[in-house]
């Protein structure tokens, strides 16, 4: 993904300025003023024809067409938009255009346009995108008015060019009715494609910051609005904002990249205060009657009441039969600390593997038996091991392993058995024979039989091994202390999960 494109503003022109330069400077310094204001990175972006060739000639004199006169009267000539363009670098912005015909492509090369926009109208234009992706800029695609199988064929058509490129989810409406926005379909392109940064291009109500706060919310990594300045001459069209509407549409994405933003690096983070708000709400145990030390504390002599005090059990916490360190008496708090033996903690690993799968949008079906791999014992499992899902071992053989977040799994090599890994979400990294492999989703990596390999991952990884047929006891671990373990030592079976 480039970052580039990553939390950015695009300031379009309005009806190309009208076609006079130093309006176009007046807009160009407003939108300056408020990139500054903000600290945002932002775009002023023109549009580039070679009206020469864009018009068929015998319809440059007719006004029935539409568009036509229009653009025939914002007319710019090359060394004007050249002005423009140093004007937008000078207020420190990114220089953007859209090319509507190849001789444009070229004209924003001659510019230095820092990233070239493709209209939702030429998003299916291919010798447009021929041109486009041969001049290696950045792309930012808009996908108003176009289904997801043309959407697909774009982006093959730019992923076998390796191009940088960004899709826009546009509704190609002006102005677009709130009810026609489907801003869902941001997250639909997040989703189907993950390594390309989606944004929104808006055509709603100049005065709409809802739309903005909305369109982060679902995902959005690019804003783009039309914007303009009103002069006694020129009335701004029904999409298009003025700087005072600029601002408050940026300064609303902002509000809400802060209502989004997660604080906890991708977990949800818990305040302290949030702690202390919902403690004084839990009931605590409270035992109904004298309790001896060294007696079980069973369901039937507890209670639960609140107020619930510091280091005192709460309701969550207890189970039957825990055993009483101290004497009790009637109405006294229980203060025990819940022991965490092998079967929690095979019991939290196995709900944060089934959350990884669900994150993932994996399903595994109901066929399979779950291996929990712990090589140092079950209480370093986070530390080192996996969870293996065994799903066929015929003469080939399919798994999917799961690595936690931190987790190691130690040097070993295998005498009968080579394998072949795809990763298929989050991290991976691969020692194979003193080499280090760093894989990220779709990648593959061939084990060959003898080859020494360990695995890590930092923030978690789901991968698919696929193999010749696995063989118990042919796992041979460079750790003698592993090695001496029999495998019933390091090794949890689960029928059900």
């Amino acid at each position: 993904m480039n970052q580039l494109f990553e939390n950015l503003f695009i300031f379009e022109m309005a009806n190309n300025h009208q076609g006079d330069v130093e309006h176009g400077l007046d807009i160009i310094r407003a939108m300056g003023k408020i990139t500054r204001k903000y600290n945002i990175k932002a775009a002023v972006k023109l549009q580039y024809r070679e009206l020469e060739t864009f018009i068929h000639p015998e319809y440059v004199n007719r006004t029935d067409v539409k568009h036509i006169p229009r653009f025939l009267g914002t007319r710019m000539e090359e060394q004007e938009f050249s002005t423009l363009v140093n004007a937008i670098k000078e207020e420190g912005m990114f220089s953007m255009s859209t090319p509507f015909d190849e001789a444009s492509v070229n004209l924003c090369m001659d510019h230095g346009i820092d990233i070239i926009k493709i209209a939702s109208c030429s998003a299916l234009d291919w010798p447009l995108l021929t041109a486009a992706s041969a001049s290696r800029k950045p792309l930012i695609v808009s996908t108003g008015g176009k289904k997801i199988s043309d959407i697909d064929k774009i982006y093959n058509f730019l992923t076998h060019r390796e191009n940088f490129f960004a899709f826009l989810h546009c509704i190609a409406l002006y102005p677009t009715p709130a009810e026609n926005l489907q801003l869902d379909f941001i997250h639909r392109l997040s989703k189907r494609y993950p390594n390309v940064t989606i944004g929104y291009s808006g055509h709603e109500d100049p005065n709409d910051i809802i739309t903005p706060m909305l369109a982060v919310a679902k995902g959005a990594m690019i804003l783009e609005r039309h914007v303009g300045l009103s002069t006694d001459s020129i009335t701004l069209n029904a999409y298009s904002m003025n700087p005072d509407q600029a601002d408050a549409w940026v300064k609303a994405a902002i509000d809400a990249k802060k209502m989004c933003n997660i604080h906890g690096n991708g977990d949800k983070y818990v305040s302290q205060d949030e702690v202390d708000s919902l403690n004084s709400l839990m009931r605590g145990v409270y035992v109904n009657k004298d309790i001896p030390k060294g007696t079980p504390i069973k369901e039937q002599d507890v209670f639960f009441a609140m107020p619930c005090l510091e280091k005192q059990m709460n309701s969550g916490q207890f189970y039957d039969g825990i055993v009483a360190t101290k004497d009790y008496k009637a109405n006294d708090g229980v203060f025990e600390i819940k022991k965490k033996d092998n079967i929690a903690i095979v019991r939290n690993v196995i709900h944060d593997a089934k959350g990884m799968l669900y994150e993932a949008g994996i399903p595994v079906g109901s066929d399979f038996e779950v291996e929990l791999s712990h090589h140092y014992g079950m209480a370093h499992f986070r530390q080192n091991g996996a969870l293996i899902i065994n799903i066929i071992n015929r003469e080939y053989c399919k798994k999917l392993i799961i690595v936690l977040p931190g987790q190691k799994h130690p040097v070993h090599h295998h005498k009968l058995k080579e394998e072949t890994f795809q990763l298929l979400y989050g991290d991976l990294q691969v020692d194979l024979e003193g080499k280090v492999e760093h894989l990220k989703p779709g990648d593959i990596l061939t084990v060959p039989r003898m080859a020494k390999h360990s695995f890590t991952s930092s923030k978690g990884a789901i991968f698919e091994e696929i193999s010749t047929t696995h063989v118990k006891k042919d796992s041979y671990y460079a750790d003698e202390k592993i090695s001496r373990l029999d495998p019933i030592e390091r090794k949890t079976i689960l029928r059900n999960w």
